[in-house]
């Protein structure tokens, strides 16, 4: 027979479990941020439609990559928001749900490291990107800091992603 976990908790466990929902206010902020690249979103393919009988193909695919951009670190805010809420404050509930997304199910803090890490280095990669098709109006030490911060942050994802990997195989080996 299964032992039922105790409801009861000291005031002190209370305390510090409670302490989680400090964060809330934290992923409301940053619902809030998601809104302002929503508008900003919004302002720059307006720009772009606006302008685009002057425009030149690089120019075109530029201001793309912007836009790019601006999804790229809207997907990193729903990541943070909802992976981190779901991890660290309280469950979502959301099983069954059609909306429900894949990665959610299975979703931890180092999951949420690694997925964050590739995140970072889609969106340096669109920087980078951009910097290459503008390069005729960057100097060589801007391309040459631009990669090797890109390359710092593959690096970084890289470690974390094998760091993961070890502690998870030491995990299993200790059953």
């Amino acid at each position: 027979m299964q032992q039922q976990p105790s409801s009861k908790m000291g005031p002190l466990s209370a305390i510090l479990f409670g302490s989680r929902w400090l964060q809330l206010p934290l992923y409301l902020g940053l619902i809030i941020a998601q809104i302002v690249y929503v508008i900003h979103f919004m302002k720059e393919l307006f720009h772009l439609i606006e302008r685009l009988p002057q425009l030149h193909e690089a120019d075109i695919m530029l201001m793309v990559l912007g836009l790019i951009d601006v999804v790229m670190i809207s997907n990193l805010l729903i990541m943070v928001i909802i992976g981190g809420y779901e991890t660290f404050v309280s469950r979502l509930n959301l099983n069954g749900h059609p909306d429900e997304p894949d990665w959610l199910s299975h979703v931890n803090a180092n999951l949420l490291k690694v997925k964050l890490a590739m995140s970072i280095i889609g969106i340096s990669s669109i920087h980078l990107l951009k910097t290459f098709i503008n390069v005729e109006n960057l100097d060589d030490k801007t391309l040459i800091w631009q990669t090797v911060i890109h390359m710092a942050f593959i690096a970084s994802a890289v470690s974390i992603a094998w760091i993961d990997r070890i502690m998870a195989h030491s995990g299993n080996n200790q059953h």
